[in-house]
């Protein structure tokens, strides 16, 4: 499902998506479309494969906020005389791309070679197509790009990275143990590892 268009990248691995709003597409994107940790992909140029992101964080936009002006018209009148009043109230996500999947179909974790381009396509990827990135050719799963989401520096990598964890032992649950064993690690480092360890 589409969700948004990008329109901003901060690093190579670190895009600002816009969400759809009224007027833009027919199916607006409800919020749990374009939840904290939901996995989304971005289609490359010139057929190269497709970028898979992680969302990491949610900014909303509201320039009328703080104007205390006097108002000519009432909310209800803008919709009609200026309805690009309203689209300037946006919802914005941060996505990190933690792989991609070749035109082949076959999926590399880690830092991608390329980058997306501006105005390009976000889609929510579905159960299926998450697992079949996360999927080894043996049936095992894979998390490869954990380390570059540890990495990133946001005080929130730690929680995104459980949330994404415990998706992945529903979608594997014959894979359930091990993912189990570095779930508890990371509930161990980022809860008990701050506070020196002396419980």
């Amino acid at each position: 499902m589409a969700i948004g268009k990008l329109v901003k990248s901060n690093t190579h691995t670190d895009y600002v998506c816009q969400i759809y709003g009224p007027g833009e597409i027919e199916t607006l994107p409800a919020p749990a479309d374009y939840a904290f940790g939901n996995f989304v992909r971005m289609p490359l140029s010139s057929g190269s494969g497709q970028l898979v992101g992680v969302i990491y964080d949610t900014m909303l936009l509201n320039p009328d906020f703080g104007n205390l002006g006097p108002r000519l018209s009432p909310p209800s009148d803008l919709a009609v005389f200026s309805p690009d009043y309203l689209a300037e109230k946006i919802t914005l996500v941060g996505i990190t791309a933690v792989g991609m999947i070749s035109p082949a179909g076959v999926s590399n974790h880690g830092i991608p070679p390329l980058a997306a381009q501006i105005d390009t396509l976000v889609e929510r990827m579905d159960d299926a197509a998450v697992r079949v990135f996360h999927q080894t050719p043996s049936g095992n799963v894979q998390v490869g790009y954990a380390p570059l989401l540890l990495a990133s520096g946001s005080s929130l990598a730690g929680q995104l990275l459980l949330r994404v964890l415990a998706h992945l032992e529903r979608l594997f649950p014959a894979q359930s143990s091990p993912l189990a064993v570095l779930r508890n690690e990371l509930v161990w480092q980022t809860t008990i590892g701050p506070l020196g360890g002396g419980v």
